[in-house]
């Protein structure tokens, strides 16, 4: 039987994971058990018209217009209520590296600003970096998204100092269960903000990748089973649903990923209730340059994150999808 490379990723993980943490903390997270248990969060989509999910793509040059007109394309923060309300961000933080590794800092910002003007009590921006890069507080320092969160008048946390709920997932193949930063929990509303990027091993990463950021180490795919990681990805992302999707697309990699690749400015905001009608969208803008075997080979609809996440009834289908285009 070969050696894969995926296979070869996991043994360096494990790897990294004693070397990084040494034995003792590495043995300690590795038996760690959460003391909470949660279900899956799980409720209709609030941003649909007529059956189907709805996505709103702005094209411009200013962000904070951008956020804000994508935002109002599918119905606006009305439709989930953030007034008065907690917010947790999830920004894509894999890495110190900058935009396009990284979501833009100046996209939570205008995001942060946007939960503010419409009535957020508290917005809380959190993420965990991959093993392999960590700590999360050197990466959101490095990539200028904690000093953007705090000018707004965000928190700021690095979910590996926090503590972790276990979530059952029903109807998987390949992970029973999860481990789930417990500020999903905690708070009223949860916005995913992923930037658009190719990745060497999950083929692409944008809105359901995201998700892997908020999953305690020992969860990561290529811990469990390196051959089958999109479905991974798929799998716990069961385990919660954003509230809302705002994807940066202001620079985008088309080719390599995750932590560097080539990059391209597009200068675009994607906005959906809707996780994989959201991925669909960004996959498109990928495909169209043409550089990434990994999703120029085959059907966006046949991306096996996107298949998997269909069969998991995580989202839009063909033909259930509405997208709305506007260039400021």
């Amino acid at each position: 039987m070969g050696i894969s490379r995926r296979w070869v990723l996991g043994v360096i993980g494990w790897l990294f994971f004693f070397l990084t943490f040494q034995w003792r903390t590495a043995m300690a997270q590795l038996l760690f058990r959460p003391k909470r248990r949660m279900k899956p969060i799980r409720f209709d989509n609030p941003y649909k018209e007529g059956g189907k999910a709805l996505v709103g793509i702005v094209r411009g040059k200013d962000i904070m217009s951008m956020v804000r007109e994508a935002v109002s394309l599918i119905g606006g923060l009305e439709r989930i209520g953030v007034k008065g309300k907690t917010v947790l961000v999830k920004p894509n933080v894999v890495s110190g590296e900058p935009n396009p590794a990284t979501t833009n800092p100046e996209v939570v910002r205008a995001v942060v600003k946007l939960l503010k003007e419409n009535g957020a009590s508290r917005v809380i921006v959190g993420d965990m970096s991959a093993m392999m890069t960590l700590s999360t507080k050197r990466n959101m320092e490095r990539t200028g998204i904690k000093k953007a969160a705090e000018e707004e008048g965000a928190e700021v946390v690095y979910f590996e100092d926090h503590d972790w709920v276990e979530v059952e997932l029903p109807g998987t193949k390949y992970i029973p269960k999860v481990y789930v930063t417990e500020w999903i929990f905690n708070v009223d509303r949860v916005i995913n903000l992923p930037v658009i990027k190719t990745h060497r091993s999950a083929s692409y990463s944008i809105c359901l990748k995201n998700f892997i950021g908020a999953t305690h180490l020992k969860f990561r795919p290529y811990l469990i089973d390196t051959e089958h990681w999109e479905e991974l990805i798929a799998e716990m992302n069961i385990a919660y649903q954003p509230h809302l999707n705002i994807v940066d697309g202001t620079r985008i990699m088309i080719e390599g990923g995750p932590w560097e690749g080539t990059a391209v400015d597009t200068n675009l905001i994607i906005a959906s209730g809707d996780r994989v009608a959201a991925d669909i969208t960004g996959l498109e803008i990928i495909k169209k340059f043409g550089k990434w075997r990994m999703v120029t080979g085959k059907d966006i609809w046949e991306q096996k994150q996107i298949k998997r996440a269909l069969e998991l009834g995580l989202g839009a289908g063909k033909g259930d999808i509405k997208v709305i285009d506007k260039s400021l």
